[in-house]
């Protein structure tokens, strides 16, 4: 499979990056072992993670996805230089275990290479902005790690073009690493975010750019399309926002590309981001094989102008 250069970290991706949120959720252990068999043996290279996976399930704490992609690591250990691991600190972990502080950072590190069974992680991300903490204390903690050769390249989540533009200032001024890869929310539905000043800075300064929420939390699959199939799955509740006439219309458009491609409405839709300008490669999870394989099959979707058009003007 292709790899496409992320940004200037000198990280090579596959188009799609598999999001491991799904790992000790809704995927279990065995199933999770299965998904990253099959996802290497297919040629992706690239799986995304957070210290914080998968905490919102009751009874959970956190670090359940980087745990399990650890265990499946000890049995193949050959395959740590194959991938690409993306993880992430900054999210609420508890009493004194969040933010983007020197301290919290230099710790969350080891909890999530422990987790992992690695020593280094190839991109960490800062997950949210933390107004308690200047950029650049952010940016000392990280240059450390860099230097310590426990992280190898670092990048941001959930920045706008003005906190983005003051972090690359920071970094420029005090002579610290910048962050080389941005992670926004995009899709054909949610476009506003990254479309505009954002997607022209990441651009101009050369970011790699990966896409989360890649389909919507599900709703570009086709899967929902009406109140009753919101309970179809555990992200069913979260897409009753796009259940409106802006939704249906794209759902149409992805609908009409996708059986003159013979594709599904999901391999469309990421195949859409992937060759959008300036976007290195979107995020997106499975939870069965048959999920997988249609993750692979939208990496060798190619959509005409035309039909990047009629998908264009839906999502207007």
């Amino acid at each position: 499979m292709n790899t496409r250069a992320l940004g200037k970290t000198g990280l090579n991706i596959t188009p799609l990056v598999f999001g491991g949120n799904v790992f000790g959720w809704t995927a279990d252990e065995a199933t999770s072992f299965r998904l990253l068999d099959a996802l290497t043996d297919a040629g992706l290279n690239a799986v995304d993670t957070a210290d914080s996976y998968s905490r919102w399930v009751n009874g959970h704490q956190g670090g359940e996805s980087e745990t399990l992609i650890g265990r499946w690591l000890q049995r193949h250990p050959g395959k740590r230089d194959q991938l690409v691991l993306i993880t992430k600190v900054g999210s609420d972990l508890g009493p004194m275990r969040k933010g983007l502080s020197k301290r919290w950072i230099t710790a969350a590190v080891e909890d999530s290479l422990r987790r992992l069974q690695t020593d280094y992680i190839d991109l960490y991300l800062s997950h949210w902005p933390d107004p308690d903490t200047s950029y650049e204390e952010t940016l000392s903690a990280f240059q450390m790690l860099l230097k310590a050769g426990k992280i190898r390249a670092v990048g941001a989540s959930n920045l706008d073009a003005g906190q983005l533009t003051q972090a690359l200032d920071a970094a420029k001024a005090h002579g610290l690493p910048r962050y080389d890869v941005l992670q926004p929310e995009y899709n054909l539905y949610d476009r506003s975010k990254f479309d505009g000043a954002l997607r022209e800075l990441t651009t101009r300064e050369n970011l790699g750019v990966i896409t989360y929420y890649s389909l919507a939390s599900g709703f570009l699959s086709g899967k929902y399309r009406s109140q009753a199939d919101l309970n179809k799955s555990p992200r069913g509740q979260g897409v009753a926002k796009y259940l409106n006439e802006r939704g249906k219309r794209i759902l149409a458009a992805l609908d009409q590309v996708a059986g003159v491609q013979r594709a599904k409405p999901a391999e469309v839709a990421l195949a859409w981001i992937m060759a959008q300008d300036g976007i290195t490669a979107p995020i997106a999870s499975a939870t069965n094989l048959d999920q997988l394989q249609s993750l692979v099959r939208a990496t060798e979707l190619t959509l005409t102008a035309e039909q990047r058009s009629v998908l264009d003007e839906a999502s207007r």
